[in-house]
């Protein structure tokens, strides 16, 4: 005959609120780390809008002689900057986020939901790489 099989102690009120306490910690934290990915997408997005826009402005006025510049690449250079600038800046933003969740995941013994910020950078990234290969290839429509 076996020994009977031990119960586990019961958890007094104080150890369940301090557990509780911390899963919510562990959600506010990673509530953080998305919000702060959602705003290195809203900035690097004005970053590549704002370059894309530039490089195409100018590139329509000298095209149309309605302009004269004394250095006729540098607007198209400045544009062409913001656009690389954001993508490389979205792309840290991405890694940076990834390691940050990662770590987080390895302290808490817990899995992570799929962050959607995360989806929405990957999209934007490849938004921003296809408007670069339109601004040095001249591919695409626009």
């Amino acid at each position: 005959m076996s020994p009977p099989a031990k119960t586990p102690p019961a958890k007094d009120r104080g150890t369940v609120l301090a557990e509780e306490r911390t899963e919510y910690a562990l959600e506010r934290t990673r509530a953080a780390a998305e919000r702060t990915l959602m705003a290195w997408i809203r900035t690097t997005l004005s970053m590549i809008g704002f370059g894309f826009t530039i490089f195409k402005f100018f590139e329509y006025l000298q095209e149309s002689e309605k302009a004269f510049f004394r250095r006729p690449k540098a607007p198209g250079h400045l544009g062409l900057s913001l656009v690389i600038l954001g993508v490389l800046m979205l792309i840290l933003a991405i890694w940076q986020h990834w390691v940050f969740i990662k770590r987080l995941r390895e302290r808490s013994g817990q899995k992570m939901p799929l962050s959607l910020a995360l989806v929405a950078a990957l999209f934007v990234t490849l938004v921003g790489l296809l408007a670069l290969v339109n601004l040095l290839f001249r591919v695409g429509g626009v």
